[in-house]
């Protein structure tokens, strides 16, 4: 059996995967998946979920790895296919509903304190309703602008620049119930 250098550059294992060399797909798998279940998890709760669609949405990395045209980082590439995976369940699964509101707020939120550990931060985003917080991470996380986040939800772009103010807002009302709570001043 041939053992694949780590190090062998991205195209050749990616060109070996394509050709579905089980080993060159496992350094692929080691190399993102850590990174990637760390995307669905801003999507999905509740980690085992997460990791679902993580394996599930790697199945579908593996099947059209044959259409990635190296235009672009191939960690990009594989991350959109993670996010979409990650909609696509929250929609079946979930029923998110946007509310349609033209009235947005382009004020506040300017970050989140760094005296808070990426699990109080987490557990802050997981708090948001479902369409809050999948817009905030299209937004906030994965930097898309909110033309494309209304091309990708099927919504108004009025609508995502909504959500994403409700979500900074709801946000910014759980940093300041964290503090008081971690200063004792309920």
């Amino acid at each position: 059996m041939k053992v694949i250098n780590l190090h062998q550059d991205e195209i050749g294992i990616i060109q070996l995967a394509v050709e579905n060399n089980r080993q060159a797909q496992q350094v692929i798998y080691t190399k993102f998946s850590p990174k990637m279940l760390s995307v669905c998890r801003q999507y999905i709760k509740d980690l085992h979920h997460a990791e679902d669609l993580m394996i599930t949405a790697f199945m579908k990395v593996f099947t059209n790895l044959k259409n990635f045209d190296h235009k672009g980082s191939f960690e990009g590439w594989i991350r959109r296919i993670m996010v979409n995976e990650c909609i696509s369940y929250i929609r079946v699964h979930k029923k998110v509903s946007f509310l349609e509101e033209e009235h947005y707020n382009e004020d506040g939120f300017n970050g989140i304190e760094s005296n808070f550990s990426v699990d109080d931060i987490q557990f802050l985003i997981d708090n948001l309703p479902d369409g809050y917080k999948m817009i905030f991470n299209l937004y906030a996380i994965e930097g898309y602008k909110h033309h494309e986040i209304a091309t990708m939800l099927g919504i108004k772009e009025g609508t995502s620049k909504s959500q994403l103010s409700h979500a900074r807002k709801m946000l910014q009302e759980q940093i300041i119930k964290l503090k008081n709570y971690n200063n004792g001043t309920n």
